[in-house]
């Protein structure tokens, strides 16, 4: 028996709506959230209210699964590997919930390594205020790897520090999420009100040319708005299968409840907040003669582009913030609880987020180099292709199947008597639907006839195994 895996303590339910709500707002404040919105609304030329109609029917579909997925888990106060446990048995469970955790652990090696990355820029920002000349010495233009002795450093340094903040349980994590969904925003605010001061009447005047010709009823905007709600929700999927993780310490289904509806208000907020930052930045680019090719969405390409040390240092501060608890919510967390439960014997949050940081630090080492280079994010988004289906069977298994009852003696036990061992610990109808599904998720990747679908490969594979499961377990 392991702590991490058993039903959370009464005492221990502290999140409500409003922690759920800076989850969300973590969840969209990335530089790919940022760029994401921004490109929708202003790159891509399409009708602003079928962008905004297509967002909120992605986020629809988002609180939906969000809301099946989230509250058995806080109901029984179990985390994503042991929910699993139901559909999949008690063996089982353990190697599926570890599709998830590979992927967890490879992405965070990613994204630390573009966490490092800032944090490089923040070292040489620093020392070239002390000493303009003291990048040039030796030291500093000796590279392995495509990495200097800076990025070496921050490197280090940015997979450390996440190890030591994201190993202090499920309060301190609520503490760092909280901060950072309320310290970005604010960040935004700050920054749009720089931008408005001096600019307010411009940025009124390109906003209202996003309204004009919004003729919606047209085959080409009703394509599109499809599109656009498949690329909002693709965007979120991930966290989908792996929400229990974080639902299990609600206080009350309500506060589930209302906390996913509170990703609608966080579209809006960081809507508006992206698309006036990428207007006024390119207002003040147009008025102060800063040359620029195309419309910048990065928030990195924008903030190159302002020659203000000062406002560099303190956005890159920013990006950092807000990339870390991204990287906290989608990738260690679901990682941790997947080791975790892959040996429950052995396991701990401290030993599970040191293989956590070996295998990211490997992973961000050789990203650059190496892994960029060679197609391996088609084989991560490959092995995502398993994330639909295994959300459809347990959603299945749980609601229509089992009628939302968890024997709780039972879940917890590897006796050959008990009601999720199955086969030897395997339920076989669930891994045979859950291939199923991935057959047709993974479809709309390799195929090319079937990629226009991509966006919706988590909602094929979950009807497909689903559907498979139900006749199979009915039985």
């Amino acid at each position: 028996m392991n702590w991490e895996l058993v039903s959370v303590n009464p005492n221990n339910k502290i999140w409500n709506w409003k922690d759920l709500f800076c989850f969300w707002g973590s969840n969209i404040q990335s530089i790919i959230g940022f760029s994401l919105i921004a490109s929708l609304y202003l790159v891509y030329q399409l009708n602003f209210f079928i962008v905004l109609i297509g967002c909120i029917i992605g986020s629809i579909l988002v609180y939906i699964f969000s809301n099946l997925i989230g509250k058995p888990s806080q109901k029984h106060g179990i985390p994503f590997p042991v929910f699993l446990r139901l559909s999949m048995g008690v063996y089982g469970a353990r190697y599926v919930a570890m599709l998830r955790g590979l992927v967890g652990i490879f992405m965070f090696g990613v994204q630390t390594y573009f966490i490092s990355k800032s944090l490089g820029y923040l070292i040489r920002i620093s020392l070239f205020s002390i000493d303009s000349t003291i990048l040039d010495k030796d030291i500093f233009l000796l590279f392995f790897m495509g990495l200097n002795i800076i990025d070496g450093f921050a490197l280090i340094f940015a997979i450390w520090i996440q190890y030591l903040l994201f190993s202090n349980g499920q309060r301190f994590i609520k503490r760092i999420i909280n901060f950072s969904a309320l310290f970005v925003y604010i960040g935004l605010v700050i920054f749009l009100i720089i931008l408005i001061r001096d600019n307010y009447n411009e940025i009124i005047n390109a906003y209202s040319t996003l309204f004009e010709n919004n003729i919606i009823y047209s085959k080409e905007n009703l394509i599109a708005l499809v599109s656009v709600a498949g690329t909002f929700f693709a965007y979120f999927s991930i966290i989908i299968v792996n929400y229990g993780d974080f639902s299990r310490y609600a206080k009350s289904e309500s506060d589930v409840n209302k906390g996913n509806l509170s990703l609608f208000l966080n579209l809006l907020i960081f809507s508006f907040l992206a698309i006036s930052l990428v207007l006024g930045s390119s207002i003040v680019f147009e008025k102060n003669l800063i040359s620029i090719d195309r419309l910048l969405t990065n928030p990195t390409d924008i903030i190159g582009k302002f020659d203000n040390t000062l406002l560099t240092f303190i956005a890159l501060l920013f990006i950092l913030v807000s990339s870390a608890s991204t990287n906290l919510i989608a990738n260690y967390i679901p990682s941790q609880n997947s080791i975790i439960n892959l040996f429950p014997n052995k396991s701990s949050p401290r030993n599970s987020g040191i293989i956590i940081i070996f295998l990211g630090l490997i992973f961000a080492f050789f990203w650059d180099p190496v892994l960029s280079k060679i197609g391996i994010l088609s084989f991560i988004d490959t092995l995502g292709s398993f994330f639909g289906p295994i959300a459809g069977i347990m959603i299945v298994d749980y609601y229509v199947i089992k009628n939302r009852k968890v024997i709780n003696k039972d879940i917890f036990s590897s006796n050959k008597d008990g009601a999720y061992h199955y086969s030897n610990g395997w339920q076989i109808k669930a891994i045979y639907s859950l291939f199923i599904g991935f057959i047709f998720a993974s479809a709309t990747i390799w195929n090319i006839e079937l990629r226009f679908l991509q966006s919706f490969s988590w909602i094929i594979g979950a009807v497909f195994s689903s559907m498979t499961y139900y006749l199979l377990a009915s039985k």
